[in-house]
């Protein structure tokens, strides 16, 4: 699976996904699945690269106490599209909010594993927009998930 970045907006960004053919429905079930629950996590907070207390200690982590009190700015997903699917392509619209670049490097790793042992995806594009299907306005509005 390739992965390309193009023009990233965070409070308007478009992820863009290739299949080999059209894609078949539990294909587009496991692909939904995935941005479902990492959105999810996102929208929780969990992108917050401020607070990754478990990853900076390293491998010992046996007893280790969890600053759970510290003063933390919110790192919330705001927004997101329904998935669309055109021929091969599939997309959906994000507003990451201020949700950290680790929320990225997250779902990419997720998208790999996925397009390795269920879904056969050869490209995701995050960012920019397709020659050949373009986005309107009313592409964000009308399929945005209600917070």
């Amino acid at each position: 699976m390739q992965v390309e970045f193009r023009e990233c907006n965070w409070s308007d960004l478009w992820i863009w996904f290739e299949f080999p053919q059209a894609p078949l429905e539990m294909d587009k079930q496991y692909l939904e699945q995935v941005l479902e629950s990492w959105y999810t996590v996102g929208m929780l907070g969990g992108y917050n690269a401020s607070t990754l207390q478990v990853q900076e200690a390293g491998l010992e982590i046996s007893h280790m106490e969890y600053d759970t009190e510290g003063d933390r700015l919110p790192s919330l997903m705001h927004n997101m599209g329904s998935m669309e699917y055109e021929g091969n392509w599939g997309r959906c619209w994000f507003d990451l909010g201020t949700a950290d670049a680790l929320a990225l490097d997250v779902l990419l790793n997720a998208v790999q594993r996925l397009s390795l042992e269920y879904v056969d995806i050869e490209r995701v594009i995050v960012g920019g927009q397709s020659e050949t299907w373009p986005i309107a306005a009313s592409d964000r509005s009308s399929t945005a998930h209600l917070n």
